[in-house]
């Protein structure tokens, strides 16, 4: 009797993940999109955060944590920020990494939620028809907001993508959080996926401050280059957290510098995007590691011992 060979698990997993490609860059082969080259913009920036001073200010050895999530086309934001709200382990965050946005999404979850934010879009979507980029959002003060334009077009649509970049004031512990989302599986060479990665990494090389930077990488393969980089990679055994083909990917992840996980209880989970969209959240908690390095003494008037005092009008883009 002759036997029949039985696909592993993993092996279905891959020729599943083998033939999302194909689809994709099928369905995008036809598409062209518009790309915001200008590394000054178009950019938005708001700020709805409390004037309120927390009660008490946050030590410097306080916990913070970080959420990182893709909000579909920037579509469910109602639901999104009820699941930010509503969530133990969501809501309270520190910094909010969003990928998918366009500038009425970001603005509208900003005020639901009191926060401060950065905004880039990176291209106007082919499928979605919108303007598609990353936020940084805060309930505390953001300084320096950067686009960071990353190198490597889209096979098909020519699609750029950038990442957004701020400084988050909380009290004396200054972060460098960077949104990112690279692109979608089979859209550029492993290459030149590393090669943004290098980018990113050499944007925040020799900056004193504590670095974040999280958000859809669009596979596991960054993951070994940061930690060489001297990084943690704190989501690396979550489960998935992008849906595809009746799988969960892991996609979304987060990478640290100075920052270590929060000794009480777990440092990283995900929670279900509950009809938000097509990713789960992801968070993060997290201390700092070396005091010395994170903290710059503040001033008597330093505006970041109260909490996020309204400074930062909203501009349109450039």
């Amino acid at each position: 009797m002759a036997l029949i060979a039985v696909p592993s698990p993993l092996n279905i997993r891959r020729a599943a993940r083998s033939l999302a490609i194909v689809l994709a860059l099928a369905t995008l082969s036809c598409m062209t999109t518009r790309n915001y080259l200008d590394p000054a913009g178009p950019g938005f920036e708001g700020s709805h955060a409390s004037s309120i001073p927390p009660a008490p200010v946050p030590s410097p050895g306080d916990p913070i944590r970080v959420v990182t999530f893709n909000i579909r086309f920037s579509i469910e934001i109602d639901k999104a920020a009820e699941l930010l709200r509503s969530s133990a382990d969501l809501r309270g965050f520190d910094i909010l990494l969003l990928q998918e946005m366009d500038a009425p999404g970001v603005e509208r979850l900003a005020r639901a939620l009191q926060l401060n934010y950065v905004y880039y879009p990176s291209t106007v979507h082919p499928q979605a028809h919108r303007d598609f980029g990353t936020a940084v959002l805060s309930p505390w003060p953001l300084d320096e907001p950067r686009k960071l334009l990353l190198p490597h077009a889209a096979f098909g649509t020519r699609a750029r993508r950038a990442a957004t970049s701020a400084t988050v004031r909380r009290g004396a512990l200054r972060i460098r959080a960077v949104a990112v989302h690279l692109p979608a599986p089979g859209a550029v060479h492993y290459e030149d996926r590393e090669h943004q990665i290098r980018v990113l990494l050499d944007d925040v090389a020799g900056i004193p401050d504590a670095v974040v930077i999280g958000g859809d990488f669009n596979s596991r393969a960054p993951g070994p280059v940061f930690t060489k980089s001297g990084f943690l990679w704190l989501t690396d055994k979550l489960p998935g957290t992008s849906r595809g083909l009746g799988l969960w990917w892991s996609n979304d992840h987060v990478f640290t510098r100075g920052l270590a996980p929060a000794g009480e209880g777990p440092a990283a989970g995900v929670v279900d995007p509950a009809g938000s969209s097509d990713h789960r959240a992801l968070w993060v908690r997290l201390v700092p590691q070396n005091t010395k390095e994170t903290l710059t003494p503040p001033s008597d008037d330093d505006p970041t011992l109260t909490c996020c005092a309204a400074r930062m009008a909203a501009r349109p883009a450039r």
